[in-house]
């Protein structure tokens, strides 16, 4: 295919890129996470079914076409919250919303999904994307923050999501992203997901691991490398840290035996212990999602 034929070719429906991030969703809830809610176990007063009706529920807003990010943001959440009746993906939709968008700027691909150009461009357009938020963004995407009420919120001096936003979507989040990964990605245009979840995703399919486990592997590998956000703000730093260093501990002991099955009881002690602490990795699982959500996009046929 020439550049011209790829250029013409029309960039994936609405209802492909609803059905991909449904698809992110639900494969994440089939990795066994540590600490969060998957099909090996509930945890934190939330079950799995919950999880799969928000997906169900926000996967339209997440992907109505020509909507801002703010207006995504703000309608995924209030349709979550209506199917959920809880918080179960603000994280999820504040990562996938921009992604979406960005999707929709991009022609369908003319190669294999493994198309390394098209991440390129899914990169780009979304740069791009978060580059021309604007004030009406911000205030839409406070408006779903404070109506989702995350665990941990908690009150800052400038910036505050229950006040009236000042700064465009993008400045807000780069004020946020030295105490919050989620906003830190808006900061350096996802480059977390793009140069490195991404990558980590598609090493372990390429080297046979079903979607279930690769996903799982790289929750691990996130969790391992960065403390998780959302427990920083409930238990602090030193948790946070203790928690990604039983990561990495878990993943060197896994390679070194390449023993799944006492991997999987090892994982299943240990998600019993966080959740019985109240402790949830919830950002890891978000960004786990936007990977998952990233890589399919850039496989997504036309319309």
């Amino acid at each position: 295919m020439s550049a011209a034929q790829a250029s013409a070719a029309p960039p994936p429906s609405p209802a492909r890129i609803a059905s991909a991030f449904e698809t992110a969703c639900l494969l994440e809830l089939d990795a066994l996470k540590p600490g969060n809610v998957h099909r090996y176990a509930d945890g934190h007063g939330m079950v799995v079914a919950q999880f799969q009706a928000s997906a169900r529920a926000a996967a339209p807003a997440i992907a109505r076409p020509d909507a801002a990010v703010g207006t995504r943001v703000l309608e995924a959440v209030q349709a979550s919250l209506a199917a959920a009746g809880c918080n179960t993906n603000l994280g999820i939709v504040l990562l996938c919303a921009p992604l979406a968008r960005a999707a929709q700027d991009l022609p369908a691909p003319g190669r294999s999904v493994e198309d390394a150009g098209r991440v390129e461009a899914l990169a780009g357009a979304t740069a791009a994307v978060l580059a021309a938020l604007d004030l009406d963004d911000a205030r839409q995407a406070y408006q779903a923050i404070a109506l989702a009420n995350p665990g941990g919120l908690g009150q800052v001096e400038r910036h505050d999501v229950r006040a009236v936003a000042t700064l465009d979507l993008r400045s807000a989040m780069v004020a946020a992203a030295g105490r919050d990964r989620i906003a830190r990605q808006y900061a350096c245009d996802f480059k977390d997901i793009f140069e490195i979840s991404l990558p980590a995703l598609r090493r372990h399919l390429a080297a046979g691991a079903l979607p279930p486990a690769a996903v799982g592997a790289l929750y691990l590998e996130l969790l391992a490398r960065w403390s998780d956000s959302h427990i920083v703000r409930k238990f602090g730093d030193t948790v946070a840290q203790s928690v990604s260093e039983e990561a990495h501990q878990i993943l060197r002991e896994w390679t070194a035996t390449g023993d799944a099955a006492a991997s999987q009881m090892a994982l299943l002690r240990w998600d019993a212990r966080l959740k019985s602490q109240g402790i949830n990795p919830g950002t890891t699982a978000d960004l786990t999602v936007a990977t998952v959500f990233a890589h399919l996009l850039a496989a997504l046929p036309g319309s």
